[in-house]
């Protein structure tokens, strides 16, 4: 096999062995956050960034013992093809590399993590991941909730959900976080209260169950009036329109992160450079980011993922919760104590309470910031800023601080941008359209396939933050969002193609993957053992292994 250096972002090294898209995506992304990354003769890379180095890899199936031979295996008897096929009434593929993908990320992270590490004790690191390890960390939520101590029989998963489509023939993502905006809406196309509220549960549930059967009412509802004419009620009502794309726009996406020095040129030139100068900590906790402090301000997915991915590589998580705590700890199925689905992203933070809306609990924040190395936070567009919790004043006070924002849309649309959430994203972007199965309109899948991999591209661009401060001893503001994760997934490299290219295709037919159908039964699979493990619901543990 011929080695060399991945010289640029976008340069591609094929590798000979193992799954090449992650490999490729992994380099790309090292290279544009200044490392030197170079082909190994096993399909790994070998890293550099200054004086500190690093080996990466990825396989298949990683710690599951089932003989993995692709994107269409992984998916399949990980899971992916099940909770993405709930919406259509079976398991199906996924039209993208979506494991393939956010491996490539992981890989990426740990990396970076491994580079930090070796910054700190000088000793060269090892990290291996894997792409069924990259799905099993996507079905996460839906394995914990199949698994859950408290989890009853399931009731029948039936097909159907959003999108609707206007009278005009244009289908559209409908999004609303508050029954009053919901209600408003149907109530306005004629529907009775009584027939909307009955859909609210399932439309409000979705993201955790990936289904969304609704009453036909409101699809016949929606189809008799104009685009125009239901964009206006929407307004009114307070709820956001977004029509689905046929098709993602031609061309290679940006980066997924945009990462930018913190303070002016005079702050930068005196900069705090404690975070990059410190002795390495005392090693309390496994991994290698063990020491490092991140504070979370965030709800939901995205957020909350990228700072689980940091405490899995070691680092302390401290996550702020409103007084009485987060009110997703209490939704069913609960798991002891707590959410089966919120303990799946938040199990291992440690949990501070703080009302932001007091300027008692705005200075906790502040506080508990000021001696971070990472402040990661999903706020509304300007809340930041209103609450005193934006880059400026967190890095003043803190100069070698790595801020981090997970936001929706990043600035595509604006000041005042509608709410950015999964599915509207997937709509927005055309991811919709390469996720559904052949000879169907364009739908978004509704496994989180944009919160998974933008909680991962947060947690990267983090890392590649903190190999900035390292370098210069100033910090970094980083901002990833939704929408740059879906134009990810939109890349061509990484649309799913025939499994076989022909009889002249290298290497043995892959055997038939076993496609899973019950996440529970999944969750009892030894050969899956040493991926999960249990603490009240099924957890999947780390998708790295460091040595």
């Amino acid at each position: 096999m011929r080695q060399g250096t991945y010289a640029e972002p976008g340069s591609v090294l094929r590798p000979t062995a193992g799954p090449e898209r992650a490999v490729d995506l992994a380099a790309r992304h090292l290279t544009a956050l200044g490392c030197r990354a170079t082909g190994r003769p096993d399909g790994g890379l070998a890293l550099r960034a200054g004086r500190h180095l690093a080996e990466c890899a990825v396989d298949w199936a990683g710690p599951v013992e089932l003989p993995l031979a692709d994107e269409y295996d992984v998916q399949a008897a990980c899971g992916l093809m099940e909770v993405h096929g709930r919406r259509f009434g079976g398991p199906i593929p996924l039209g993208v590399d979506f494991a393939a993908a956010t491996a490539g990320v992981l890989a990426a992270l740990g990396a970076s993590a491994a580079l930090w590490a070796c910054a700190r004790d000088g000793r060269p690191r090892r990290v291996r991941t894997s792409v069924a390890a990259a799905a099993l960390l996507a079905v996460g939520q839906y394995l914990a909730a199949a698994t859950a101590d408290e989890a009853g029989p399931e009731e029948p998963r039936l097909p159907g959900g959003p999108p609707f489509t206007s009278a005009d023939g244009v289908r559209f993502e409908l999004e609303s976080l508050a029954a009053e905006g919901w209600l408003a809406f149907w109530t306005g196309l004629g529907v009775g209260r009584t027939e909307a509220g009955r859909g609210w549960g399932a439309f409000q549930q979705r993201y955790a169950t990936a289904t969304c059967a609704l009453p036909a009412v409101l699809y016949r509802a929606a189809g008799c009036r104009s685009l125009g004419e239901l964009t206006g009620l929407a307004e009114q009502a307070g709820v956001d329109l977004t029509p689905v794309l046929a098709q993602p726009p031609d061309g290679a996406p940006e980066l997924p992160w945009r990462i930018t020095p913190t303070g002016s040129a005079a702050d930068r030139s005196g900069a705090d450079r404690s975070s990059a100068d410190r002795p390495a900590p005392a090693r309390t906790a496994a991994g290698p980011l063990a020491g490092l402090v991140v504070v979370e301000v965030a709800r939901r997915v995205q957020g909350p993922l990228a700072a689980h991915l940091l405490g899995l590589l070691g680092a302390r998580v401290v996550r702020i919760e409103p007084p009485g705590g987060d009110p997703l700890r209490g939704v069913p199925p609960m798991a002891g104590d707590c959410s089966a689905r919120f303990h799946a992203l938040n199990h291992g933070k440690e949990r501070v309470e703080a009302d932001l809306g007091t300027a008692a609990g705005r200075s906790v924040v502040r506080e508990l910031a000021s001696g971070a190395d990472v402040f990661l936070h999903s706020l509304a567009p300007g809340s930041d800023e209103r609450f005193g919790l934006d880059a400026a004043r967190l890095t003043a006070a803190r100069p070698g601080l790595v801020y981090a924002r997970a936001s929706g849309w990043g600035a595509e649309r604006g000041e005042r941008p509608p709410v950015g959430t999964d599915y509207p994203v997937q709509a927005y972007s055309g991811l919709a359209a390469l996720v559904t199965p052949p000879g169907r309109p364009p739908t978004p899948s509704l496994l989180t396939l944009t919160d998974v991999l933008g909680g991962a591209v947060c947690a990267e661009g983090v890392l590649g933050g903190l190999l900035g401060v390292l370098r210069t001893g100033h910090g970094r503001r980083v901002d990833s969002s939704l929408l740059s994760a879906a134009r990810l997934l939109c890349s061509p490299e990484l649309r799913s193609r025939p499994r076989r290219q022909g009889p002249e295709a290298a290497g043995p037919e892959p055997a038939e993957a076993t496609v899973c159908t019950d996440l529970a039964r999944l969750a009892d699979d030894p050969r899956f053992a040493g991926a999960l493990r249990r603490d009240r619901c099924v957890l999947v543990r780390s998708p790295w292994d460091f040595g």
